[in-house]
């Protein structure tokens, strides 16, 4: 199974430290050199550039053969999101990580599967892999964007 990840899914799960369920749900997560490079930069938060210090045997960096086409140029995406897009429709991924709306809106005219950290955090709790209500107050507790309505919903459905 082909999972790709953008940056912020990746650092959001390092930054409440729930990371560790992305191997046991997904086997491996493949990202492309820009994801990487975000998550290295100098202005992501030092916790994120230590993990991405570490070997991670399940996380796979791999560049899109192809270049973006017009559409994904004219998107409004920053260089990880565009490639975790390209990326994941070259391989035919079963799953694209991605939490910003623009690169949703853009996977989703792509028709690609997608999932967000919330989505994540649900299929953890869903597994009894983490308390969903513990990991989303961490989750708020950062710089995390999402309203309560969104978070309810996410609520509503671990309880079906």
């Amino acid at each position: 199974m082909i999972v790709i990840a953008d940056t912020s899914p990746l650092s959001y799960l390092v930054r409440i430290g729930e990371v560790k369920v992305l191997p046991t749900l997904y086997r491996r997560i493949t990202i492309p050199p820009s994801v990487y490079e975000e998550l290295r930069h100098p202005d992501a938060p030092a916790l994120v550039r230590h993990w991405m210090a570490q070997p991670l045997d399940w996380l796979d960096i791999r560049a899109p053969r192809a270049d973006a086409d017009a559409e994904l140029l004219k998107a409004n995406l920053d260089p990880g999101e565009r490639d975790a897009i390209l990326l994941a429709q070259e391989l035919g991924a079963r799953e694209l990580i991605i939490d910003d709306l623009d690169g949703r809106r853009e996977a989703q005219r792509r028709n690609l599967h997608f999932v967000g950290t919330l989505g994540v955090l649900r299929l953890a709790a869903d597994r009894a892999l983490l308390d969903f209500t513990d990991a989303v107050e961490r989750l708020r507790a950062t710089n995390f964007h999402v309203s309560q309505g969104v978070i309810d919903l996410f609520t509503k459905t671990g309880e079906d």
